[in-house]
């Protein structure tokens, strides 16, 4: 695979914003042509520290990610070799010791609260999406998720959320918002972007098979 025939789309915003609704909607509409990497599954490995110090680890600043490994993974990605993604598990608050191996297609996902913070990251995305939405609802959806999907308590995800979620979204998410192609309201909800979104990815899947239909296949 051609790294020009790669595409790679970052779709950043908050916490609950609506960002994995947008990113499950282009792998429903076009399968094994995206690859997704979730940067929460480059969040550090803390085997060092017990269960209950790595409850306490803020989760929302850049240092919590070991955003130096997802740079060189998407860089092998693009470069057409498959990677060892790590997996990390939220129950537990770690990584487990098995990995994931991703393969790269001509869509390429990044997906994640902080993929804007770092240039080197960015600059490895042709298409950089924000996707926003009101406090409220983001808190709402957070607790909805964390409680029914992470087994989380509410009063732990409450914690969280005013101790360290909602200042670093503050201080490191929402200014990264500048570096966006394109900010999408509501998230998922926002039909009119979303279209956007799956025509230019259909552009770009379309133009590479008229040009293989031109040149023959892939040798």
């Amino acid at each position: 695979m051609d790294k020009k025939d790669i595409i790679v789309i970052g779709i950043a915003g908050g916490t609950g914003s609506g960002k994995t609704t947008i990113t499950k909607k282009i792998e429903e509409r076009f399968g094994e042509e995206v690859t997704v990497l979730y940067h929460d599954d480059y969040y550090k490995a803390r085997h060092d520290l017990t269960y209950e110090e790595r409850v306490k680890l803020n989760y929302d600043h850049p240092a919590a990610f070991d955003t130096e490994l997802m740079i060189r993974d998407l860089a092998a990605l693009k470069s057409g070799a498959a990677i060892d993604c790590p997996v990390y598990d939220y129950a537990i608050y770690d990584r487990i010791q098995r990995t994931q191996t991703v393969t790269p297609s001509r869509v390429i996902i990044v997906e994640g609260i902080l993929i804007f913070h770092e240039k080197r990251l960015r600059d490895l995305m042709d298409i950089k999406l924000f996707v926003d939405a009101d406090a409220d609802v983001r808190i709402l959806r957070r607790i909805l998720r964390d409680v029914k999907e992470r087994g989380r308590s509410l009063d732990s995800v409450i914690t969280q959320y005013l101790g360290t979620v909602k200042p670093m979204h503050e201080a490191f998410v929402e200014p990264s918002k500048k570096y966006a192609d394109v900010i999408i309201p509501e998230g998922g909800k926002n039909r009119v972007a979303l279209d956007m979104v799956l025509n230019r990815v259909q552009f770009h899947l379309s133009s590479l098979r008229e040009e293989q239909a031109v040149s023959g296949p892939d040798q």
